[in-house]
């Protein structure tokens, strides 16, 4: 693995994990009261895109990031439709 990989991917696991704390809080709490609706329809569509740009460059990186991040953030988004 070159450099320039092992770099995207630490981006991709700190970028990722950052969403994992809130769906966390928000499944315990059961909680959605400060989460915005509109925020996560628009992250989620833009992970969506994000993902499709990652199989026509072939980045693994940018794939796994944006497929992970989008099940945290789809979770999120979920159970805010869920509580509100």
């Amino acid at each position: 693995m070159d450099s320039v990989t092992a770099l995207g991917l630490v981006a991709a696991v700190l970028t990722t994990g950052s969403f994992l704390p809130q769906a966390i809080k928000t499944w315990k709490t059961k909680s959605t009261k400060d989460v915005s609706i509109v925020m996560y329809l628009l992250l989620c569509t833009g992970i969506i895109l994000w993902t499709a740009y990652g199989f026509l460059i072939g980045s693994i990186p940018v794939i796994a990031a944006n497929v992970v991040s989008f099940i945290f953030t789809f979770a999120i988004l979920a159970l805010k439709i869920k509580y509100k």
